[in-house]
C-alpha cells in the first residue's frame, strides 16, 4: 500500500479555533489535493456528582444550528497539558472542580479532513470553584441522572457525538451497560 507523500502545502486560512489548508499530495505518482482543518484538540468530561447526576450543558451550535445538550468540553490552549484543559474547562462551564478524573479514551473527530483528537474523562468528586468562561459562550448548565442522560444518548435524542461516545463510554467503566 502507498503511503501519501505531502508535497505542497497551502495555507488558506488561520482562525481563532482553526486553520485551514489545502495540501497537494503524492499518491504513487498520481497527485491530489486534500483539504485540512488543524485542530489543537480538545477535552470533553463525564462529571459525576455524590448523587450519581452527570452535569451536561445546553448551548447554540453555529454548525447545526441550534442549541445542543453537551458534555462540557473545550479546546486546547497552546502547550496545554489535557488533564489541566479538562480541570479548567469544568471551572468555567459549570462552575465545579473535579478532585479525580480518569481517562476513558480518545478518538479523531472526523480524521478524513481535521486533525480535532478529543480526550474523554470521568470527572468525580466535584467541588464548586468558578472561573470566568469565554465571553461567546451562553451556556445553560443541566443535571440529570447518568441512567437518565445515558439513555438520551442510547436513543438518539442528543446528536453531539463527544457526548454520545462519553457516555457510553463512562457507562462501559461503571458497568451500567445494559442497565439502563
Amino acid at each position: 500500500m502507498t503511503e501519501e507523500q505531502v508535497v505542497h502545502e497551502e495555507t488558506i486560512y488561520e482562525g481563532r479555533v482553526v486553520n485551514l489548508y489545502v495540501e497537494t499530495i503524492d499518491l504513487g505518482g498520481q497527485m491530489f489535493e486534500r483539504e485540512i482543518i488543524r485542530h489543537s484538540g480538545a477535552v470533553a468530561m463525564v462529571p459525576i456528582d455524590e448523587q450519581g447526576q452527570v452535569y451536561l450543558v445546553e448551548q447554540y451550535r453555529s454548525g447545526a444550528r441550534k442549541r445542543l445538550l453537551e458534555l462540557p468540553a473545550g479546546g486546547l490552549e497552546p502547550g496545554e497539558e489535557r488533564e489541566v484543559c479538562a480541570r479548567r474547562e469544568l471551572q468555567e462551564e459549570i462552575g465545579q472542580y473535579p478532585e479525580t478524573i480518569t481517562e476513558l479514551g480518545s478518538f479523531y473527530v472526523a480524521a478524513s479532513y481535521t486533525t480535532e483528537y478529543i480526550t474523554i474523562y470521568l470527572a468525580e468528586g466535584l467541588r464548586p470553584s468558578v472561573r470566568e468562561g469565554d465571553i461567546d459562550e451562553e451556556i445553560t448548565v443541566r443535571s440529570m441522572p447518568f441512567d437518565e442522560a445515558l439513555q438520551l444518548a442510547l436513543t438518539n435524542q442528543i446528536a453531539d457525538s463527544k457526548t454520545l461516545i462519553g457516555l457510553v463510554w463512562a457507562a462501559r467503566h461503571l458497568g451500567r451497560l445494559g442497565q439502563s
